[in-house]
C-alpha cells in the first residue's frame, strides 16, 4: 500500500531527524498554540506535527496501528480518498486540540504524533470491518473492531474530560475521529459506499 508505507517512512525518518539533527524541528514542525504575538505557530504545523514523535515507544505504537489499521482502509479507500482521508483526520485532530486547549488555557506547550490520523483510521476500521476480531496490546484482550472503536472512544471522552493521563492529546484523537467521520459521510455522499 504506497500511501501507508509512504507515512511510515517518513514518520520514521521525522524520528530520525528530530533525534539527531540537532536542528529546532519542534520549534519549527510541532503544533503549537497560536497564543499572541511571541506564539511560534504557523499553518503549517496543523499537518507537519503529526509526522513527529516524542518518543521510540510514541512512534512505534503510532506506526504499529497505522500499519494495522491503514492497509486495509487504503485497499478499501483507493490511496488517493486514503491520502486526504488520513491527512483530514490530522488535520481535525489538530484543529479540536487547539479549540480545547484554548478553551481550557495552560502553558503553550507544543504537540506533535501521528495519533489523530490513526484514531480516524480506527474509527474507519471499525465501521467498515466492524466484526473482524482486532486484538489489544496492553493488555491483550481479543475483540471486535466496533467494540474497540467505543472502547477508545470513550476512554478518550473520560480520560480529557477529567484530565487524566495529563501529556496526552486525547480531544486530538477525538477530533481525529470526528474529522474521519466527517470524511466517511463526505464520501457516502458522493456516492462511495457506507
Amino acid at each position: 500500500m504506497p500511501v501507508t508505507n509512504a507515512l511510515l517512512i517518513s514518520n520514521v525518518l521525522a524520528y530520525l531527524l528530530l533525534t539527531g539533527s540537532g536542528l529546532p524541528i519542534v520549534e519549527w514542525f510541532a503544533l503549537w498554540p497560536p497564543t499572541g504575538f511571541t506564539s511560534l505557530f504557523e499553518p503549517w504545523q496543523l499537518v507537519t506535527y503529526s509526522f513527529l514523535h516524542g518518543s521510540i515507544a510514541h512512534i512505534v505504537f503510532n506506526m504499529f496501528a497505522l500499519y494495522t489499521f491503514g492497509a486495509g482502509i487504503e485497499r478499501l479507500f483507493g490511496s488517493r480518498f486514503y491520502a486526504l482521508y488520513y491527512f483530514a483526520c490530522v488535520v481535525s485532530a489538530a484543529v479540536c486540540h487547539l479549540i480545547v486547549t484554548g478553551w481550557i488555557g495552560g502553558p503553550p506547550v507544543p504537540t506533535v504524533g501521528a495519533s489523530g490520523g490513526v484514531y480516524g483510521l480506527l474509527l474507519a476500521y471499525g465501521l467498515y470491518f466492524p466484526n473482524h476480531r482486532v486484538m489489544l496490546l496492553i493488555p491483550p484482550i481479543p475483540m471486535k473492531a466496533r467494540t474497540l472503536v467505543v472502547v477508545f472512544a470513550a476512554l478518550e471522552l473520560f480520560f480529557g474530560v477529567t484530565g487524566t493521563a495529563a501529556g496526552v492529546a486525547h480531544f486530538a484523537h477525538l477530533g481525529g475521529m470526528l474529522g474521519g467521520w466527517l470524511m466517511i459521510e463526505y464520501r457516502k455522499r458522493r456516492g462511495g459506499k457506507p
